[in-house]
């Protein structure tokens, strides 16, 4: 009767894990689109005054909770964790397929109960392609 006490205490406990997770991971695919008008605006310097302090505080809280941007120019194409959107002009200078832009960033969440960063937006990207050399 302990060891199955002891089971059910640890799957339960695992079950609350996952249900926070879960929770967070919705909050914060939520406030994806308000993150992308904030970097839009800083894009455009346009966060001024009141608003720059709520944008801030925002981005913040979203790092505490475990969010995490990324996608960068430069990157190699990852299918797992980027969503090709456009094809750009084969580049003589990468030897794999590269991010030549990126069109929107991606989200992630930190940690996930598989133990690894959770998805929750693919990075949007431009793919180039190799330059493949004319015989």
């Amino acid at each position: 009767v302990s060891a199955e006490y002891a089971n059910y205490r640890k799957r339960v406990d695992r079950d609350r894990v996952a249900v926070v997770e879960m929770a967070t991971a919705g909050l914060l695919s939520g406030l994806l689109p308000v993150l992308d008008d904030i970097d839009r605006a800083r894009q455009h310097d346009d966060v001024h005054g009141a608003f720059k302090g709520v944008a801030e505080k925002l981005q913040a809280l979203t790092g505490k909770l475990g969010l995490e941007q990324f996608g960068a120019a430069g990157d190699p194409f990852d299918p797992s964790v980027h969503e090709a959107l456009m094809q750009a002009e084969p580049d003589p200078e990468v030897t794999v397929a590269t991010c030549a832009m990126v069109l929107q960033p991606g989200y992630r969440l930190a940690s996930g109960t598989s133990g690894g960063p959770r998805i929750l937006r693919p990075a949007r990207v431009s793919v180039a392609e190799p330059a493949v050399p004319l015989p």
